[in-house]
């Protein structure tokens, strides 16, 4: 019996994914990632306001400092990305924006909206808190 041979499977080099299958899908894993340890910042600065006014003055000094408002930026801009790209999978349950063209384009307008999101939830957070 001859063998026959097999065919081989696309390497990396050769194969690229689109957006919507790599680095979207791997973005969305880690933005949930990042908005699970948020959250205990959320509770952090709840037990703050719990704690009268010097409890919340001190969370008021971490929190302005500059990487406390790299990490509240880094959460608000997962909040956007998670939250976009989560209604964009509800469409696709709902069996709309399948094909390419419109999931490619649906990938890229959740990153602009993200970041115009983003933007606009840090400097309103900023501009509350008086940094601004």
């Amino acid at each position: 019996m001859a063998a026959h041979p097999r065919p081989l499977s696309p390497h990396l080099q050769v194969y690229t994914q689109p957006l919507t299958a790599g680095a979207m899908s791997i973005v969305h894993r880690i933005t949930g990632g990042i908005l699970a340890v948020g959250a205990f910042g959320l509770v952090a600065w709840l037990l703050a306001v719990a704690g009268g006014s010097d409890a919340f003055t001190r969370f008021g000094a971490v929190a302005g400092s500059w990487p406390g408002v790299v990490a509240l930026g880094l959460v608000a801009a997962s909040l956007a990305y998670h939250l976009l790209n989560g209604l964009r999978h509800l469409f696709w349950d709902m069996g709309k924006g399948f094909d390419l063209p419109r999931s490619h384009a649906s990938g890229l307008a959740v990153l602009a909206l993200s970041i115009v999101l983003a933007a606009a939830l840090v400097y309103a957070g900023l501009r509350a808190g008086g940094l601004a």
